[in-house]
């Protein structure tokens, strides 16, 4: 057990008060406060001297050895008051909900006749659903199953339901429905495809980590979805953690605290020890409070799969989330390109049900076949009407795969769009620094650069659905595709260029931006190999004896060398052997000797690619 920080109780008594003179000038500054804090971090937001700070305290009874000693929030109150600020009372989620509700009726009654709402027949106040994402090891996981196992109504069995993709949280005050994804990656993956099922996203930051590389990954996914975010703040009984800097850095990515004048929640908490669980579930649920999230419960259900596979038992389920209507066991379905009819609907209990409204996650059996993560559900009256929607739904897939191209460079210009969207990866720090300020500063007559993501490292599946869902283009610098990317970015027509020279980078998105846009070339791979051993021969030089791991090693095309994932030679083969004889190729699965042009760094596990450029029609 760490021993718990000592906080310093008050003996300061408001009543005996007076105001200090020449300490701080009064300033006209509301403060809020709602923990405890360190007496370095109240001396920060009074922008007084430590030592100052301390001796105003010992004046009051208080004694503090450093800066590092808590002062309780009662404390922190009066001791503020006393140096001439103004304090703002906390008010409780309630008090707020009953404060904006009060405004509303009020507004609606000034312009009864300009504002009358309509009631729609059915609607009715629904849960909110919830996505958890952020860095990998922060703690999203002992955070979900914190609240599967905390803050239920006692008396409902099983409370907190078994895990498909999605479960519901009962409270007292209200239901959540959280969506348990892989990460921001599956998230935008489906909001690509219009699955815009997330209602509000909880973003964890560790506490003694701040913010880390996915943490800003997974705020631009979140920003380009636009759904609102409350923030975490996890491990807060770690020892020398610095939650105030952790949200001042937070107002650099657009998510300002409402201590800073902001409208971002955060709520500080230990997933581990269970510390403030029932405080995020409240202020998820006051969240959706002011969201005022509403669905209908009448007419054919519709709803989103979430997840999918094919049971040996059970044959092709999904899970679906039901955001609309009745669902009800015999309906009939379509669901993406596929379709069915419902043999059994099985809530998160394992129980199962006749019929479900929503907003209910529920396990689905029926399916033709097996369906794609944020496929859209939509029960149909009659089986005629199944044919034509697939029938219809094929023909346009096909006229869509014939006709589908990504906006385009040139398109973009001719079109006078405002933004040219960019996802930025690169192999260093360094390099990502140089060309973002570069990029910024572009501004050529109404465009201007916008970077959605940058980024270290190869381009992968996050940085390829990011593009899809934000329509931008992803420019990448000394680095490479992973293969995984590759297949989406053919699938999709993704627009990605990488260069390996700042200059060439910049002067080719000045062209672009100014419509003078040269023949662009896509770069195909026709032969990769792996060095298995590194021999250093007199007079030659470093040979890299290698295996072919797939297409064919070509003498005379541009080759490169690839190591963690960066490129690090881009130039050609000198010589080419299979074992003692000169070869112009090589083909998968032979060994091979490579002497490359006026380089010598090579290791065994470099990977070595021949390459054509193709101009792009």
């Amino acid at each position: 057990m760490k021993p718990k920080k000592k906080t310093i109780q008050k003996t300061v008594k408001k009543k005996n008060l007076t105001h200090p003179k020449n300490v701080i000038k009064p300033k006209h500054k509301i403060l809020e406060f709602r923990d405890s804090m360190s007496v370095g971090e109240l001396a920060k937001i009074i922008d007084i001297g430590v030592v100052k700070l301390k001796t105003e305290l010992k004046k009051q009874g208080i004694i503090v050895k450093n800066a590092k000693n808590i002062l309780d929030r009662e404390t922190c109150i009066l001791i503020t008051e006393y140096l001439g600020f103004k304090v703002k009372e906390e008010i409780k989620p309630e008090e707020k909900i009953r404060k904006i509700k009060k405004e509303k009726v009020e507004k609606k009654e000034e312009k009864v006749e300009e504002k009358k709402e309509i009631e729609i027949p059915g609607l009715i106040r629904r849960p909110p659903v919830v996505t958890v994402m952020g860095h990998v090891d922060h703690g999203k996981t002992t955070l979900l199953d914190a609240i599967r196992h905390s803050n239920v109504i006692q008396q409902e069995a099983g409370g907190i339901t078994q895990h498909i993709g999605a479960y519901k949280v009962k409270t007292e005050k209200g239901e959540i429905v959280f969506i348990d994804t892989p990460g921001h990656e599956a998230f935008t993956a489906m909001r690509a495809r219009g699955s815009k099922i997330t209602d509000i996203v909880i973003l964890v930051i560790a506490a003694d980590d701040g913010i880390m590389p996915q943490t800003i990954e997974a705020i631009n996914h979140v920003k380009s979805a636009n759904v609102p975010v409350i923030v975490a703040i996890n491990k807060i009984d770690l020892p020398n953690v610095n939650v105030y800097k952790i949200k001042q850095n937070l107002v650099n990515y657009g998510l300002v605290a409402e201590e800073f004048g902001g409208d971002t929640f955060f709520v500080e908490i230990s997933a581990k020890n269970k510390i403030n669980i029932d405080k995020l579930l409240d202020t998820i649920l006051f969240k959706a409070e002011l969201m005022e999230l509403k669905s209908t419960k009448e007419g054919l259900g519709e709803g989103v799969v979430i997840e999918s596979k094919l049971d040996s038992k059970k044959g092709h389920v999904a899970t679906v989330l039901i955001t609309k209507g009745i669902l009800k066991v015999g309906d009939i379905f379509i669901c993406g390109n596929t379709y069915g009819k419902v043999r059994a609907i099985i809530d998160t209990s394992g129980k199962k049900l006749q019929e479900v409204i929503p907003v209910e996650p529920v396990e689905i059996m029926g399916f033709n076949t097996t369906p794609i993560a944020g496929d859209k559900f939509s029960v149909v009256k009659n089986e005629t009407d199944v044919k034509e929607i697939i029938e219809k739904k094929l023909e346009e897939l096909k006229t869509k795969k014939q006709t589908k191209k990504t906006i385009s460079l040139q398109e973009l210009v001719s079109q006078k769009s405002k933004k040219l969207n960019i996802i930025l990866k690169t192999d260093v720090y360094g390099s990502l620094e140089a060309i973002t300020d570069l990029l910024k500063k572009l501004i050529i007559g109404d465009i201007e650069i916008n970077i959605v993501h940058s980024g270290v490292g190869p381009v992968n599946l996050s940085d390829v659905n990011l593009a899809i869902l934000s329509k931008a283009i992803i420019i990448g610098f000394n680095i490479i595709i992973d293969p995984n990317a590759e297949e989406l970015i053919k699938k999709e027509s993704v627009n990605v260029k990488t260069y390996r020279i700042i200059y060439e980078l910049i002067d080719d998105i000045k062209k672009f931006m100014s419509g003078l846009i040269q023949p662009e070339y896509k770069q195909i791979v026709t032969g990769r190999a792996i060095v298995k051993k590194v021999f250093h021969v007199s007079n030659v030089g470093t040979v890299a004896g290698c295996i072919v791991e797939n297409g064919v090693i070509q003498r005379n095309l541009k080759t490169r060398l690839i190591r963690d994932n960066v490129i690090v030679y881009d130039k050609r083969i000198a010589s080419l052997r299979s074992f003692k004889t000169d070869v112009k190729e090589v083909k998968k699965g032979c060994e091979c000797g490579i002497l490359l042009e006026n380089f010598s760094d090579i290791k065994p596990g470099d990977i070595l690619e021949t390459y054509i450029l193709e101009q792009v029609k």
